[in-house]
């Protein structure tokens, strides 16, 4: 292994640019996270943020909780070394209201964090393309077109558009398979973005801001950086991601997607040193941008009115509530063990995408009456 880094290093391939900044890391574990959070739940906020690491952060809205893109394993794809530990155990995960996936890639979609989490999980949404990723859990899955959304006891999951890519294994990446997606989160008036991984388009921020125009709090990834003529097609970096949250009219931001995997040629600490160098250059107030460590929670709006963002409670009910549950064709999910995947929509594709030693027969998976509300 350490020849191929060497090898690697010495040239400009992409291994070799993506390994120069974090060469000491392959060879040591992650970073361990101390005083762990063990009961995320917090009775006094109304809108709270812990992140995990990476694109996993649990979003508290009242008595909801969302966790986003879950990885709890030490590597994804099997190459990629978690420099740091998960701010949060999946153990200590409390029972959630949804969890949202934004794309397949192994960095976002973990089969294996998401059978850590089956138990606590009632329903997993999904892009439009996903669904074959995805095998036969117990909880069921949604797959969401660009601004469909689905509402539930007063929940609202809207997805929502981003500039990125879909795919996991390389040929499916050249089909165009697997979307890829942002979401917005509603609840009691109070609005969240989630925007997984995404380039930077104008005119996909302001197309979410005419639909969505209180947005409360977003999640935006700010790495990786470099290399730039590599990723810029495809990431933000963090100037870009404070363009992107003031094209949305954001009020508050948690940046995430860095320093957590080694994913690219930033070093550790560069994401975070350069966002403060565009936050002092563009005067940027203090309480608009929370940046946290792994396993940090952060309460951005109080039962009592007062947050680190001063967001009153009155304003933040008097906000139009969700409407109605409606009645909406049922959500969909499937299993896919060998030859065939079959599907509303698609004729049929390949089993190799399905991970089919964990199922045992190709099914479309009708959903319970509790999560139809698809619109």
């Amino acid at each position: 292994m350490a020849l191929l880094a060497a090898s690697a290093l010495s040239c400009n391939s992409m291994p070799g640019r993506v390994l120069s900044g974090n060469t000491g890391a392959l060879f040591g574990g992650p970073a361990p996270v101390a005083n762990k959070v063990r009961e995320p739940y917090r009775k006094d906020a109304r809108l709270a943020v812990l992140w995990v690491g990476h694109a996993t952060a649990l979003v508290q809205i009242d008595d909801k909780q969302i966790l986003t893109d879950p990885v709890f394993t030490s590597t994804v794809g099997l190459l990629a070394a978690r420099l740091v530990e998960p701010g949060l155990d999946p153990e200590h995960v409390p029972p959630l209201s949804a969890v949202l996936v934004s794309h397949t890639h192994f960095d976002h979609l973990s089969l294996g964090s998401l059978e850590m989490i089956e138990e606590k999980t009632p329903v997993l949404f999904v892009p439009r393309g996903a669904l074959p990723y995805v095998p036969d859990f117990a909880f069921d899955t949604i797959e969401l077109s660009t601004w469909q959304r689905w509402e539930h006891d007063g929940l609202r999951i809207t997805a929502v558009p981003v500039k990125h890519g879909g795919g996991r294994y390389g040929v499916d990446i050249a089909l165009g398979w697997g979307g890829f997606t942002g979401y917005v989160v509603e609840y009691h008036g109070i609005t969240v973005y989630f925007g997984g991984d995404t380039a930077y388009d104008r005119k996909v921020f302001t197309e979410t801001r005419a639909r969505f125009p209180a947005i409360d709090l977003a999640l935006m990834p700010i790495a990786p950086i470099g290399p730039r003529d590599f990723m810029h097609s495809r990431h933000v970096d963090p100037a870009e991601a404070l363009e992107a949250c003031e094209d949305m009219g954001a009020k508050w931001v948690v940046p995430i997607h860095f320093d957590t995997f080694i994913n690219s040629s930033d070093e550790p600490g560069q994401a975070v040193s350069e966002l403060k160098r565009v936050m002092a250059a563009r005067r940027i107030p203090p309480g608009k941008v929370h940046i946290l460590t792994p396993g940090e929670q952060r309460i951005l709006l109080g039962r009592l009115g007062s947050s680190a963002g001063g967001r009153s409670l009155l304003r933040a009910r008097e906000r139009a509530a969700p409407r109605a549950l409606r009645g909406a064709p049922a959500c969909r999910g499937h299993t896919c063990p060998s030859g065939r995947w079959s599907g509303p929509g698609s004729a049929s594709r390949d089993a190799i995408w399905c991970a089919p030693a964990r199922v045992a027969a190709c099914k479309v998976k009708p959903s319970s009456a509790a999560h139809s509300g698809l619109s």
